[in-house]
C-alpha cells in the first residue's frame, strides 16, 4: 500500500490524538465531558479533520460527529467506522479517540490516493460512551442505532442541569433526537479500532489482536441493614455489624470470581458505610457489584450464585439485604464474517492473529441492533486505561492503522 512507509500513518495518529488531548476542562487532568464547551470545541476540531481527509462532515441530532466518503458512486451503503470521543475524568488521551482519529487517517490516505471503493466509509465520532455527565452510557450510539431512551433526557448532571437543557445549550433540539437513527439497509458493517485497556497482548508481544465478543455487564446497587451501637457498649457476639457483613460479601465475591476460569471478572467499586462515625457500629452499608463475562448464560449463572451468597451472609448476621440490578448489557458476539477479514489483514501484515473478549464495553453494544459488529484492539502499555498513564507505542499505533487500513481497502460485503 502507498504511504504506510516509516510509520506515516502512526505518525500522522500520535499528533492528532496529542492536538485532542489538549482539548480539556482542565490542563491538569483530561476530561471531555458530554455536551460541555471542551465537547464542542473536540467536536469542531474532528469536523475539520474529516472535511481534510475528503469527507462530507456534520455534527448530528445528538452531538455526533459523522463523515462521509462517498465511495465509487454516490448513495452506497457504508462501512461505518468509529468510536468516541467524551472522556471519564481524569483520563487518559487514547480511550475513544483512537478509533476516530485512526479511521479518519485511513481515509486521508485513500483520498491521497483518489481511491473510491465500491461503499461508501462513514466514521462516526460518538458523542457519548463513557456515561459520565448523565450516568447513562452509549448515548451517542444508541442514537445511531434508533434505541435512545428518551426517559434519559430529564437525567440531571452534578450541577442539577438536565440532558435536555445541555443539549439546547450546546445549540440541539432535544425534541429531534430520532433524526440521528440509522437504518440497517444503510451499513454494510460497523468496525471499532481501539486499546485494548488489558494487558493480554501485551504478555503476548502483539500489537493488534481480534476480538470476539464485548462481554456483557450486570451491575447492582446492594445495601446490608443492620442496628448502629455504641462502639465500646456492645459485645462482639450481640452486633449487627452492617459494614463487617458487607466486607464479607465483597470477599466471597471476589473469592468467586478469581477462581471462575472461564473469563468472569467481578468488582466493587463503591462502598459507603453510615453513620460513618469512628465509635459507633455501621448500621447500614451500600455499595455496588460489577460482574461481567464473555457469555450470557455464564454471567447470569453468576450472578444468581453470588445472589445466593450475598443472601446467605445477610441471614447468617442478622441483616436485612436490599439487592436491586441497576443496568444490565448483553454480550455482543462480534460477526465472524468480519472477524475473518480483520485476521486476514493482520495475517498480511505480518504479525499472528490472536483472539480475545473485550471486558470492557464499547459502542458496538449498541451498533448491533442494526450492523454486524467487529473490533480490532491495540496494545496498550500496561493494560492501563482510564487513567493518565493510558499510552499507545507510535510502532502499535501504526500497526493499527495499516491493519485497518487493509481491511477496508479488501473489504467483502457479507454474502
Amino acid at each position: 500500500m502507498a504511504g504506510l512507509e516509516n510509520l506515516t500513518l502512526g505518525k500522522e495518529i500520535v499528533v492528532r490524538i496529542t492536538d485532542l488531548a489538549a482539548i480539556s476542562e482542565t490542563k491538569e487532568h483530561l476530561a471531555r465531558i458530554f455536551l460541555t464547551p471542551e465537547h464542542r470545541s473536540a467536536a469542531e476540531l474532528i469536523l475539520r479533520w474529516m472535511r481534510e481527509a475528503g469527507m462530507h462532515a456534520h455534527l448530528d441530532a445528538i452531538g455526533n460527529v459523522c463523515g462521509r466518503y462517498e465511495g465509487a458512486t454516490p448513495g452506497l451503503p457504508c462501512l461505518m467506522l468509529g468510536s468516541h470521543y467524551d472522556t471519564v475524568r481524569d483520563a487518559g488521551k487514547w480511550d475513544g479517540p483512537l478509533g476516530i482519529v485512526t479511521a479518519i487517517c485511513c481515509v486521508a490516505d485513500l483520498n491521497r490516493r483518489g481511491k473510491r471503493l465500491p461503499f461508501a466509509i462513514e466514521v462516526t465520532g460518538f458523542a457519548d460512551e463513557e456515561g459520565v455527565r448523565f450516568a447513562s452510557t452509549l448515548l451517542g450510539s444508541r442514537a445511531v442505532a434508533g434505541t435512545f431512551d428518551e426517559s434519559v433526557l430529564n437525567g440531571r448532571d452534578r450541577d442539577g442541569i438536565s440532558m435536555r437543557e445541555a443539549m439546547r445549550d450546546f445549540g440541539l433540539d432535544p425534541d429531534h433526537i430520532g433524526a440521528a437513527a440509522r437504518a440497517r439497509r444503510e451499513l454494510m458493517a460497523y468496525l471499532e479500532l481501539h486499546i485494548e485497556q488489558g494487558p493480554v497482548l501485551e504478555a503476548n508481544n502483539l500489537p493488534v489482536g481480534v476480538v470476539t465478543a464485548i462481554a456483557g455487564a450486570t451491575r447492582m446497587a446492594a445495601r446490608l441493614t443492620g442496628m448502629a451501637g455504641h462502639a465500646g457498649t456492645v459485645p462482639m457476639a450481640l452486633r449487627r455489624d452492617a459494614l463487617v457483613g458487607a466486607a464479607e460479601a465483597v470477599c466471597a465475591i471476589e473469592e468467586f470470581c478469581r477462581t471462575d476460569g472461564n473469563g468472569l471478572v467481578g468488582t466493587v467499586g463503591y462502598i459507603h458505610a453510615a453513620p460513618g462515625a469512628t465509635n459507633v457500629i455501621p448500621g447500614q452499608v451500600s455499595f455496588t457489584i460489577d460482574l461481567r463475562a464473555p457469555t450470557d448464560t455464564h454471567r447470569k449463572r453468576a450472578v444468581a450464585d453470588i445472589v445466593r451468597q450475598i443472601e446467605a451472609i445477610a441471614r447468617r448476621r442478622k441483616l436485612s439485604l436490599q439487592l436491586d440490578v441497576t443496568h444490565e448489557n448483553r454480550t455482543v458476539p462480534c460477526a465472524p464474517w468480519l472477524k475473518a477479514q480483520v485476521a486476514e489483514a493482520i495475517l498480511a501484515e505480518g504479525f499472528a492473529v490472536f483472539e480475545l473478549p473485550s471486558g470492557a464495553g464499547h459502542d458496538g453494544m449498541a451498533m448491533i441492533d442494526i450492523a454486524d459488529v467487529a473490533m480490532i484492539f491495540v496494545r496498550c502499555r500496561g493494560g492501563i486505561s482510564h487513567h493518565p498513564d493510558e499510552h499507545v507505542e507510535l510502532a502499535d499505533a501504526d500497526a493499527g492503522a495499516r491493519v485497518l487500513l487493509r481491511v477496508i481497502e479488501n473489504f467483502r460485503a457479507r454474502e
